[in-house]
């Protein structure tokens, strides 16, 4: 180097190697993707044809698909109407009869254990999946359906995949029937619950009342017996007592959702605790009024009538709304058998095999080759000695 090119480089300063190292590194790899380039080529497409020949050993897959609208459910404005007039039951209707969501109720409903075994039962899902015991053809069973909610369009599908297309199509059909023939028997729409709901109802109170009208006829009772004021403050006492009743069987229902600390339930306390009070007061000045036995058994009666007529009024309206409802699935897409396999994917399976040999066999290329490089440097071939011989190997 002469003096001029000494003094442009500047005092204390060295060419710097690394732009070089790393050209040459990567000329290394090069180099080793060369020398095994028949390795890459070969590898990669053997372990592709392999994969191909392979698919063709399991039998094809076909699924059917089948998709359908679930009931609408709204609540009438009469509905809305008859729980206003309710009072304090309104708020028991509503917490017994409100559907969070209604389209994931069908989901359940159709892979229920229930729908489940009456397929197994019907197609005999037991010998077609060589299962022993029944629980096994659930399992593949459940494996197999795929039951689908869109969330923007409501929309439930069900997929179903089977080695027999024809089976695969009457499969998927056969879930919306059996989910038609669950939701006759079952009380799902908020209509149906509240006609379930009242229907109980009814029927107690219709066992009091009649219970109520052979007491106060044991009493010799006639209409003409009774004064004004008597029947006046016992129809009186019969609203107030059932005014009561309704308030406490919304205080005990609020007990299940609600702690005794908070407002409502003690605001709920303060009205029923305000209206036995009053019952209170009425049963008194009546007593005092009262000479025969049949006016208290006529109030009884008064109360027991009341109460009939305010369920037979919501029962007769959630009968109307049900036979709008009705329940209707709607099938959008009826399932019909696949043309076409869904499984196995071959052309892809080969691909991806190919992909992946070709990186295999290119990360054991580099790796031979970074190991043999490496065991022929001296201080590596020391360490190698010294691990041999704390593992007792000899020469």
């Amino acid at each position: 180097m002469s003096y001029h090119d000494a003094a442009a480089s500047g005092p204390g300063i060295e060419p710097d190697p690394s732009g070089d190292e790393e050209g040459q590194s990567l000329l290394d790899i090069v180099v080793v993707l060369a020398e095994n380039l028949k390795l890459l080529i070969v590898g990669p497409i053997i372990a592709g044809v392999l994969v191909l020949g392979a698919t063709y050993m399991f039998p094809p897959t076909f699924t059917a698909r089948t998709t359908f609208v679930p009931p609408l459910q709204q609540q009438s404005i009469a509905a809305a109407s008859a729980l206003a007039s309710l009072g304090p039951l309104a708020g028991l209707i509503g917490g017994a009869s409100g559907i969070k969501s209604a389209s994931d109720q069908y989901v359940a409903l159709i892979q229920s254990t229930t729908v489940r075994d009456r397929l197994i039962d019907q197609y005999e899902l037991m010998g077609v999946y060589g299962a022993k015991y029944r629980f096994q053809a659930r399992d593949d069973l459940r494996d197999n359906v795929r039951v689908l909610l869109g969330k923007k369009d409501g929309l439930i599908t069900v997929e179903v995949d089977d080695k027999d297309p024809q089976r695969a199509a009457k499969l998927a059909n056969s879930h919306v029937d059996e989910l038609r023939r669950m939701t006759t028997t079952l009380a799902v729409t908020e209509a149906q619950q509240r006609r379930s709901f009242f229907e109980q109802q009814l029927a107690r109170s219709k066992g009091r009342l009649t219970k109520a009208q052979e007491a106060l006829q044991a009493t010799g009772f006639s209409q003409g017996a009774l004064l004004a004021e008597p029947k006046a403050a016992a129809e009186g006492y019969a609203r107030l007592k059932a005014q009561v009743t309704s308030a406490e069987v919304q205080l005990q229902t609020m007990r299940s959702f609600l702690s005794e600390n908070a407002v409502e339930f003690q605001n709920q306390q303060a009205a029923l605790v305000a209206l036995r009070g009053q019952l209170s007061r009425v049963e008194q000045v009546t007593d005092s009024r009262s000479g025969p036995d049949y006016i208290g058994k006529y109030r009884d009666f008064k109360y027991e009538e009341a109460l009939f007529d305010l369920f037979a009024r919501q029962y007769e309206v959630a009968r109307v709304d049900e036979s709008r409802e009705g329940g209707l699935v709607q099938v959008v897409d009826v399932a019909q058998p696949p043309e076409w396999k869904s499984r196995p994917k071959r052309a892809l399976s080969a691909v991806i095999a190919t992909v992946a040999a070709f990186l295999l066999l290119t990360l054991f290329a580099l790796g031979r080759h970074a190991w043999r490089h490496t065991v022929t440097q001296p201080e590596t071939k020391t360490q190698i000695a010294r691990i041999r011989a704390a593992l007792g190997f000899r020469h």
